[in-house]
């Protein structure tokens, strides 16, 4: 960023981005800094977690927030909710910087947006954290079971990957079954975890990595996973690569070593530069199932806590991840197009769609 005129660079990013709105959240007696970033509420008020991440500047925190965003309203559009796209970030250790004061002074930042925000639990933030929140706000979501919120969405997160992870399957061997495929999960955390189970139920072959040895050999010894390390992963020549940690691990660089013909998993913003590779992956034949599409599972349930739905209903959602994905395949193969821009394309048809009506009323 030029230190001489860093208000040209942040106008231009979120003219780039298309954002409607951007709110810095500072306050010295508790250390809070925050971005929350306001893509689009076409569909509805703008909902997305909030991350808690050391970012080594504010410049790249700021980046993050807006990809994150972006991803949001596309996400929500694809799988037919009706809600906006939002996403907050927190820069600190959420180790050791979060505290209560905190977590509630950033709560009255959210309160006075009046609704146009909803918050939930990302990278770096919990259910408790939520509940801190929730003492300032009303607009937050994935609030602990024991007061009547939704909890951790990771098991319904991972849900809907394992089901994109099927649509590709399908798509590429004419069936769904996944006994004997062979899948690497790179990144063993809530939602790593929960797909390593989904998986190990089918009887699929599951190499587990995470550069927290001590976990994935935990997981693994659970759950019958094989533990290879980070530096192997690519070497691997299995049937799926499932990124679930953080993004942009699919680059120019990995993706000409990538052995695998799939790439499905929960993380967010996988692909270092959408266009350029999404294209080389079109290019060298390797299936991408778009992450804001397979891991809407987080955002089903949370917008089933807000909509008053039963568990049951929040499964039904999420198992319709399935056709959403295949949907994208299938336009993705007609028009010779990345699966990226098939989604995307999809995404954007109904939020203009949408528009048109209101522009109506």
């Amino acid at each position: 960023m030029p230190a001489e005129n860093p208000n040209e660079t942040i106008f231009s990013q979120l003219e780039a981005y298309g954002h409607k709105k951007v709110v810095f959240c500072s306050d010295p007696d508790t250390g809070l800094k925050a971005i929350i970033a306001i893509h689009d509420t076409t569909l509805g008020p703008a909902l997305g977690g909030t991350r808690m991440w050391a970012y080594k500047t504010e410049s790249e925190a700021l980046q993050d927030v807006l990809r994150l965003s972006k991803s949001m309203t596309y996400k929500a559009a694809i799988t037919g909710l009706n809600l906006g796209g939002g996403k907050a970030v927190i820069i600190g250790d959420s180790r050791k910087d979060k505290s209560e004061a905190m977590l509630r002074k950033f709560g009255r930042y959210i309160k006075n947006l009046n609704g146009e925000f909803i918050t939930a639990v990302d990278v770096g933030t919990n259910p408790k954290d939520m509940e801190y929140i929730r003492m300032e706000t009303q607009y937050v979501t994935g609030v602990p079971e024991t007061i009547g919120g939704s909890g951790d969405p990771s098991p319904i997160t991972a849900l809907g990957v394992f089901m994109g992870i099927k649509a590709c399957i399908k798509q590429l061997y004419g069936n769904d079954n996944l006994t004997g495929r062979s899948i690497i999960v790179q990144g063993i955390g809530h939602v790593g975890e929960n797909l390593v189970k989904l998986l190990r139920d089918e009887n699929a072959k599951v190499y587990a990595s995470d550069i927290n040895e001590e976990r994935v050999s935990q997981v693994a010894k659970k759950y019958g996973a094989e533990v290879v390390s980070t530096n192997s992963i690519f070497d691997i020549g299995a049937d799926i690569y499932s990124p679930c940690a953080l993004g942009a691990t699919i680059n120019t660089e990995t993706i000409n070593k990538l052995q695998c013909p799939i790439i499905a998993g929960s993380a967010n913003n996988q692909l270092e530069n959408e266009s350029v590779h999404g294209q080389m992956l079109l290019d060298k034949g390797i299936l991408y199932a778009p992450d804001y599409v397979i891991n809407a599972g987080g955002l089903i349930n949370c917008y089933s806590e807000l909509m008053g739905f039963s568990k049951k209903r929040t499964l039904q959602l999420t198992e319709n991840i399935y056709e959403a994905t295949r949907n994208v395949l299938k336009l993705s193969a007609a028009e010779s197009i990345s699966t990226i821009d098939a989604a995307n394309k999809i995404a954007e048809k109904r939020i203009t769609d949408i528009r048109k009506v209101k522009s109506t009323y």
